[in-house]
């Protein structure tokens, strides 16, 4: 009777921690704030002016690489921090001595202080990804972008201590007068040469692939540790899981994207 008892007992606690794990992730999510210009999945679709045009014309603002002469990578994660997958991508990334480069949504951080604070304990680099992450081509406004840009450099700095001079825009989108304008507040507008489309919530075998076909020395990745209210990063987890092993038995390290560029990331 004992037996059945402390069985019955360990049962009940079992799912007792179970329920308030789910209760605090849902306490949590009720702070999440939706990207304001639309999920990836419907937006990314559409390419207004590409990058590597863009590259081409402000060189001296724009980056979609690092140097090719040397066997290193960067692994960036747009749209966090999200309480549902940042820590789990924090703990691979811990696991594997990986440092990476979080471009972070200004809601998002004045929502959840604590993984801002974790991503800087670890080493890892913060950056600007607007505060509401709007369609800044659909808005098609200088001041809009400069608003939202301003107020998560704001934010950032009262957290981090600094104001980074690293930006990403949100689903990539960008026209000249946009860039001029990131060039006049000093920023450093980082895209990418290899796209996980991570997005799209393949199997993490297809995301895998996606990274490892693609990558190259010099690459800069693109991953997301953060979704809308519907999204799910879970396969992007478990991607990592076969990318960062795979690319370290390939002989490539990991570096931040300051690191790897060779360029500061704070003003």
């Amino acid at each position: 009777m004992k037996v059945i008892l402390l069985n019955a007992l360990l049962i009940i606690s079992f799912f007792a921690i179970i329920s308030f794990e789910a209760i605090t992730v849902n306490a949590q999510l009720e702070n999440l704030p939706d990207p304001e210009g639309g999920p990836e999945h419907t937006e990314r679709v559409r390419y207004p002016v590409s990058n590597i045009i863009l590259q081409e014309r402000y060189p001296e603002t724009i980056v979609l690489r690092g140097p090719q002469t040397e066997k290193k990578v960067a692994l960036t994660f747009d749209d966090g921090p999200d309480p549902r997958f940042t820590p789990q991508i924090l703990d691979i990334l811990k696991k594997y001595n990986v440092k990476a480069t979080f471009f972070l949504m200004g809601a998002r951080v004045n929502a959840y202080p604590d993984l801002v604070e974790r991503i800087i304990e670890e080493g890892h680099i913060v950056a600007n990804h607007t505060y509401w992450h709007p369609n800044l081509v659909e808005e098609a406004d200088l001041d809009t972008l400069e608003r939202e840009v301003n107020k998560t450099e704001n934010m950032l700095n009262e957290q981090i201590g600094y104001r980074t001079n690293l930006f990403r825009a949100p689903y990539g989108f960008l026209y000249n007068e946009l860039v001029e304008k990131l060039s006049d507040l000093n920023y450093t507008v980082v895209g990418w040469s290899v796209d996980s489309l991570d997005w799209q919530e393949s199997p993490p075998k297809d995301i895998a692939y996606n990274v490892l076909s693609n990558v190259h020395p010099g690459a800069i990745i693109l991953m997301h540790d953060g979704a809308d209210w519907e999204g799910n990063r879970t396969n992007t987890i478990k991607s990592l899981r076969q990318i960062i092993p795979s690319l370290k038995e390939q002989g490539f390290e990991f570096e931040t994207v300051p690191e790897l560029l060779d360029i500061p990331y704070k003003k």
